[in-house]
């Protein structure tokens, strides 16, 4: 990778990283950035094949992504921080707990497990090829063009705050490596192993609506975060941060902080 991730950095204290869901920026975790910075140096990241950071040359991986974080850390000097992350961006963190685990002094992964997932994307892909491919001159046509694909308001306006006008241009373009993330799919579904376990503290936050961390994946995550909490947020679904804030902040401003 030519260079390195982009981020945004706010507070000051001991470091937390924070590692965005699979279509997202770092932007999205902003609510818990804001909680965090009066205690603590807050970096919000950018995955690669995200946002502004650039898109990664070995293409998109949970352990190429791992690999563009800790060569981040190196670079900024940070040698242990506290990192969280939401879905895919929790992969991530997970995959580096275990090939870094000097990396990482508490770990927090929100609404995942370190398990195969089924495909569920597929809607979400053709839509951004469709939206590629027409050219949009604005954020309302291709929001049209996505209403074709997904059904769901709340996912569309996520999706289109990845659409961005180069200097010059008179097109939205995707921020998105989209193609490639459609390529590689099936690596970002997969599954984590590691013959060394994560032995530091470890909080799992679910929300007891989603399905992305059933009771079955807890064994599997027992296995390699042998000190993990399980803490399940009622009411809530895979976006536990933004659709229950205050609740998700306490958590993890308490684990944090311990």
């Amino acid at each position: 990778m030519g260079k390195g991730l982009h981020g945004k950095v706010q507070g000051e204290g001991g470091d937390v990283v924070l590692l965005h869901g699979l279509f997202g920026q770092s932007s999205n975790l902003q609510s818990i950035a804001r909680a965090l910075e009066t205690k603590f140096r807050v970096h919000s990241l950018d995955l690669p094949d995200h946002g502004k950071s650039p898109w990664s040359d070995a293409g998109p991986s949970i352990n190429s992504y791992a690999d563009a974080v800790d060569a981040w850390m190196t670079a900024q000097g940070i040698q242990s921080a506290y990192v969280l992350g939401h879905s895919l961006g929790g992969k991530v963190a997970m995959a580096l707990a275990l090939k870094r685990p000097a990396r990482i002094k508490r770990l927090i992964v929100a609404d995942i497990a370190p398990v195969t997932y089924a495909p569920s994307h597929q809607a979400v892909f053709k839509g951004l090829q469709a939206v590629a491919e027409a050219g949009c001159a604005t954020r309302k046509a291709a929001g049209l063009i996505l209403e074709r694909y997904i059904d769901e308001p709340n996912v569309r306006q996520f999706l289109l705050l990845s659409l961005g006008k180069e200097e010059g241009a008179t097109a939205l373009v995707w921020r998105l490596n989209h193609a490639a993330l459609a390529q590689a799919y099936p690596l970002l579904l997969a599954g984590l192993s590691s013959d060394t376990p994560f032995e530091h503290p470890a909080l799992f936050i679910r929300g007891a609506l989603s399905g992305y961390v059933d009771d079955k994946y807890l064994p599997a995550t027992q296995r390699l975060f042998p000190n993990f909490r399980l803490e399940t947020l009622e009411g809530v679904g895979h976006w536990l941060h933004a659709e229950a804030p205050d609740l998700f902040n306490e958590q993890v401003l308490e684990f944090f902080a311990d």
